[in-house]
């Protein structure tokens, strides 16, 4: 495996505004679903989005809101998720190259889709600090990603969600929501007492 980085993402955003049909895909559409039931029907506070890359989820997600940060990485996905969102009060697109300081020091819920195989072991360490901290006591974090390895990976896939939560230090009661086997939905809500030392 060979990971993309960003520059190889901003390459397909500025190529193409939908480059993996994640608008009009049958199962990019049943996997939104999946995402939305997990977080909840709202209205939910402060929301966190990582990687929104077109703003295909972030459209879905904003409504259900009161304060939506969709942060993209790359210049041209938070141009996409930006026009995605465009009039839904309350809802930002927010260039933010991961890890990073969060936008927010608290939210109620954090959606990380089709991301943490994207990241060094090292990075994903440091975002799974940084979101730990982050959500509140009984706030939702919501996971989605592929079950099976690509190519531009630069982690398995296998585990990867299950492995991100162990690495927040916090303690979180884990719902599986949705699973094919190409991709799986979970919900974690994180418990007040945190990990025990």
């Amino acid at each position: 495996m060979k990971a993309i980085g960003l520059a190889g993402f901003a390459d397909k955003f500025a190529a193409s505004g939908d480059p993996w049909e994640t608008f009009t895909n049958r199962d990019e559409a049943v996997k939104r679903a999946a995402i939305l039931h997990a977080l909840g029907p709202g209205p939910i506070g402060r929301v966190l989005e990582l990687a929104s890359g077109n703003g295909s989820n972030s459209r879905a997600i904003a409504p259900r809101t009161l304060r939506l940060d969709a942060t993209e990485g790359t210049t041209e996905g938070t141009r996409l998720t930006a026009k995605a969102i465009a009039g839904v009060p309350g809802a930002r697109a927010i260039t933010l190259a991961l890890p990073a300081p969060l936008p927010r020091p608290c939210y109620d819920a954090a959606i990380i889709a089709e991301l943490l195989y994207y990241l060094s072991p090292a990075d994903m360490a440091r975002v799974a600090a940084d979101v730990g901290a982050a959500v509140r006591p009984g706030g939702r974090v919501v996971l989605a990603h592929h079950r099976i390895d690509f190519y531009d990976f630069a982690q398995h896939a296998r585990g990867i969600q299950e492995h991100f939560l162990r690495l927040t230090g916090e303690e979180w009661r884990v719902r599986p929501v949705r699973a094919t086997r190409r991709w799986s939905v979970t919900a974690a809500i994180k418990l007040s007492g945190g990990r025990p030392s």
